[in-house]
């Protein structure tokens, strides 16, 4: 540590500690800011996007704790060491804690250590499903803050070193969303449908088929036979079936047959897994597929149809739901059986390429995040 560093926990540095009111206001209106994690881009939080504000009548009467500006709020769950400054006073739900800086250290030199200890501070939380650090955990953390001129130069290269590396990754999530807007523009030219298709709906190709329900109390989190439900599907399974259940269920009522596509029916409608045959079970309405014999339409024809696919018929009032007979609505244009091999082959390569070009720049952001900290480490080890 560099001479003249004061060394200390963060209580010998912050004037107050200000945690969040559990209520959530009922009515929203006013002049205040009612921010949520969502609403951080950037150093500076000044606004919540959703529009949520409070009176100061309700600040009064519930009462509310006032971040005032300057204060560095810190997120102490879910998503722990995400900072920002408070542009303004605000109010805030309990996802922060907020620390008002005393005059030994400025609001950016607080806001640029507490983000480098964003792994710190997971580390030390505490919880089996939401992680939370405590008050005190806070106020215990060790930290080295020098003199305010040094506070202050340090701040200024590291806002310029953040600008430009802010600067990097826009244009790097900007090439990885051109890589797959291409690849997505290329498949609705090719769906789009050409003389000699025939167009029909995906209703007249199969029946709409689903698993039949499977009740919470037969389910465990562990045993023989996964089971997906909509916030699994695509991924790992959080809960499975006994075989016995197995084994009736898919001789006595809908089940998939290798090569079906299962496509999500509510959440992010029209999701697609191809089956691989492997035992599994599906989450009843949650999780369909339309039952074809591929006479007319491979399934890996349907595959790639279902990633830009128009599904505007969808409705539901607080998530998207997908019904059996909007699907069964959905038109569908396609070549000879010979023709959509050709073309599904074609829409494969592409699709790697795109996944080989996203991946790569994936890649670069985890190396700009890896530049990131590697400036946060030696900039609070007096090195930078």
């Amino acid at each position: 540590m560099k001479s003249g560093w004061v060394e200390g926990k963060l209580v010998d540095f912050v004037e107050e500690f200000i945690v969040p009111q559990r209520d959530k206001p009922k009515v929203f209106s006013g002049t205040i800011p009612w921010c949520r994690i969502e609403d951080i881009e950037g150093v500076y939080l000044s606004e919540s996007k959703s529009g949520k504000t409070v009176t100061e009548q309700a600040v009064k009467e519930m009462p509310l704790r006032v971040f005032p500006k300057d204060t560095v709020l810190v997120s102490c769950s879910a998503d722990l060491g995400r900072c920002a400054i408070a542009a303004q006073p605000l109010v805030t739900n309990q996802t922060f804690i907020g620390l008002v800086p005393k005059r030994t250290i400025t609001s950016q030199y607080l806001y640029y250590l507490m983000t480098s200890r964003a792994a710190e501070l997971n580390d030390a939380a505490t919880g089996a499903t939401i992680k939370y650090l405590s008050q005190d955990k806070f106020k215990a953390l060790k930290v080295a803050v020098p003199s305010i001129s040094e506070q202050q130069r340090i701040v200024t290269k590291l806002d310029a070193a953040f600008g430009a590396l802010r600067e990097a990754e826009g244009h790097v999530e900007r090439n990885r969303a051109n890589a797959r807007e291409l690849f997505e523009s290329y498949l609705n030219g090719v769906f789009e449908g050409k003389e000699g298709w025939e167009e029909t709906t995906l209703g007249e190709i199969g029946k709409v088929c689903m698993c039949k329900r499977i009740l919470k109390e037969q389910t465990t989190s562990t045993g023989d036979i996964p089971f997906y439900k909509i916030g699994t599907f695509g991924k790992e399974p959080d809960a499975y079936i006994p075989k016995e259940i197995y084994e009736e269920f898919k001789r006595k009522y809908s089940f998939p047959k290798m090569g079906d596509v299962l496509i999500s029916a509510s959440g992010t409608i029209g999701r697609g897994v191809v089956y691989d045959g492997e035992p599994a079970y599906f989450q009843d309405s949650n999780i369909v597929w339309i039952d074809n014999n591929e006479e007319q339409v491979l399934n890996e024809y349907l595959f790639q149809f279902y990633k830009v696919c128009d599904w505007s018929p969808t409705k539901g009032a607080t998530i998207s739901r997908l019904y059996n007979d909007d699907l069964r609505k959905v038109r569908i244009a396609f070549p000879s059986l010979q023709e959509q091999r050709k073309l599904v082959a074609q829409m494969v390569e592409l699709d790697a390429q795109t996944q080989a070009l996203e991946a790569t720049y994936q890649q670069k952001l985890r190396e700009l995040e890896g530049l990131k900290k590697g400036l946060l480490g030696a900039a609070f080890r007096g090195e930078l």
